[in-house]
């Protein structure tokens, strides 16, 4: 697989390479191929029919020249060829539509196999490449390989039967003249082959920088109530502002290699008319051709020069396309599961033995780290911004590998962030995504259990309400009791609460503490706690700095040992 240009930001997700690109399309146009076969076939004959139109002027250029033509004579050259350019522009057409329709219905099975497989992909993959990547692939790539279609498929179908038929028509009518045109050939294959060594990394390039770009803007969305209390407003102006810059700077090297590669149409085409004519007029002056033979191939290599150009001309869109379905295509060869399975407990401990990891080239968060977490209990972890807690529980859930050592627990595990995630669709809908074969007694069950009763009796229709996107609205205390009700339904051994109710305002943090107990009651569970009246109701507390922990016990014992952790109680206390 190849990679990004080194401007083009931090690593993403894998890109396809062409071998892989065209077995994958291949695979997927299996059920097409009669269909494409047909096609062809209706294309040459379709471009055949064309060549009527140079043949029959040439005739009459002859008859002319010899003053053999009458009005009988060009009344039926002018019928025969209104007659072909209509059967021909006729066939031309149904061959685009046809192309249209298989490039589509491919394109239809690509874009359901990518978003199906990103649901299987193994999430530290997709935590270390940025959500934005798969977002930009299954977003802006879809869109681009789509909106290709219009300018690309009529140029690339007709392009590619003219180029056959017409040399053939050439070939058939004086060979040198083909010969001519063919001496020509290599300057635009120089051209072609400068373009493809050039261009795709370009455009690679172009669409790394995009997904570079998106995911900073998706973090800073998604963020925004943080990067506003931080002040961080300006730092994550800059990140923007830096990757719009990337992405300008892409883009202009694209345009850069477009306005060469005119250049070079430029030359192809003024030396492709000299060359013919050249050969006509050597030819009639030998007397091994007519007038109305070099007549009829200089219209032969103008029809061929126009749909060259172009197919030239849109290899612009067409390599930006190609750029966006290699990377398309990048996700769906991912394998599936993991690569490296962590342990299963046989129960619901959780063992870290020796674990360390870190972000990229960073400095490492975790170091060397060993704990464990008996069958039932609920520890706290706690600390100061930047000690390592959540990529702790990131770790123990999974959603990142760690660099070194080895993580044991449970099979079946959940884990709920602060930002939570109301999906759109009913509320039956967001609740049985974790449940799917629950009941609506289930359903009810799992609300007045977090407390969300009230939400449910609210609901203009109940279960049935619409929420998300041009849905009903939730506040995020009913949205944060909605991802606890849901984690009640998946019934996990082992739940990690990463900050899940931080959010959360001074009315509601007690309720949402009391719907957090009821989830976690009677399960082994790691609770990243934001405020520290919820680690003092835990088992044990776990004090992190620097990735490492400092400190462990009962709340009683690590505030009677007057350490780092009877330090923050005492603050939390004095600001409450």
């Amino acid at each position: 697989m190849s990679g990004a240009s080194a401007d083009a930001g931090p690593p993403g997700l894998p890109v396809a390479n062409g071998r892989e690109t065209v077995r994958e399309v291949w695979r997927l146009s299996r059920g097409y191929r009669l269909r494409l076969a047909a096609t062809g076939l209706l294309g040459i004959v379709s471009t055949g029919v064309d060549l009527i139109v140079p043949a029959a002027i040439g005739f009459l250029v002859d008859r002319v020249q010899t003053g053999t033509a009458d009005l009988a004579t060009v009344l039926a050259v002018t019928a025969v060829m209104a007659l072909s350019a209509v059967v021909g522009a006729a066939g031309t057409a149904l061959t685009i539509v046809l192309a249209t329709r298989v490039y589509h219905a491919v394109l239809a099975a690509l874009r359901e196999r990518l978003v199906g497989h990103a649901m299987t992909l193994p999430q530290h993959l997709v935590e270390r490449a940025g959500t934005g990547d798969l977002i930009s692939r299954s977003s802006d790539d879809v869109t681009a390989v789509a909106d290709a279609a219009p300018a690309v498929i009529p140029v690339l179908t007709v392009t590619a039967f003219t180029i056959v038929v017409s040399l053939g028509g050439l070939a058939a009518l004086e060979w040198p003249y083909a010969a001519a045109f063919a001496v020509v050939l290599p300057v635009y294959a120089l051209a072609v082959r400068w373009y493809l060594r050039v261009g795709p990394g370009v455009y690679r390039a172009e669409r790394t920088a995009m997904s570079a770009r998106a995911q900073q803007i998706l973090e800073s969305q998604r963020g925004y109530a943080t990067v506003l209390g931080f002040g961080l407003a300006e730092q994550r102006h800059r990140a923007v502002m830096a990757d719009s810059w990337r992405v300008a700077r892409q883009s202009l090297r694209a345009r850069t290699v477009l306005s060469m590669l005119n250049a070079r149409l430029n030359l192809g085409e003024c030396l492709s008319l000299a060359a013919v004519l050249v050969v006509g007029f050597v030819l009639i002056g030998h007397g091994a051709s007519t007038v109305g033979g070099a007549t009829t191939a200089m219209l032969l290599v103008l029809r061929l020069l126009g749909p060259v150009n172009r197919l030239l001309l849109v290899i612009d869109t067409l390599q930006s396309a190609l750029a966006s379905l290699s990377r398309m295509i990048g996700v769906v060869t991912i394998p599936s599961g993991p690569p490296d399975v962590p342990a299963r407990a046989t129960n619901t401990a959780v063992r870290l033995d020796g674990v360390s990891f870190r972000y990229g080239e960073d400095p490492r968060v975790l170091d060397d780290l060993t704990l464990g977490i008996p069958s039932g209990q609920r520890v706290a972890v706690v600390g100061v911004s930047g000690a390592g807690k959540t990529t702790l529980a990131g770790v123990i859930a999974g959603t990142h590998l760690p660099e070194t050592g080895k993580v044991t627990r449970p099979a079946r595990t959940a884990m709920i962030t602060q930002e939570v995630h109301v999906f759109a669709g009913t509320l039956r809908d967001n609740l049985t995504l974790a449940a799917p074969g629950a009941t609506d007694r289930d359903l009810r069950a799992a609300l007045e259990a977090t407390g969300a009763a009230a939400l449910l009796d609210a609901l203009p229709d109940r279960l049935d309400t619409l929420l998300g996107v041009g849905g009903h609205p939730l506040t995020d205390a009913q949205a944060q009791r909605l991802a606890l009700a849901r984690l009640l339904l998946a019934d996990a051994d082992l739940v990690i609460l990463d900050e899940a109710t931080a959010e959360a305002g001074s009315t509601d943090a007690g309720q949402l503490d009391r719907a957090a107990d009821a989830v976690l009651a009677g399960r082994t569970a790691v609770v990243v706690a934001h405020r520290l009246s919820q680690a003092a109701t835990c088992d044990r507390i776990m004090v992190m700095e620097h990735g490492r922990v400092i400190e462990t016990g009962t709340h009683a014992e690590l505030v009677d040992a007057g350490g780092v952790y009877a330090g923050l109680w005492s603050a939390w206390e004095a600001a409450r």
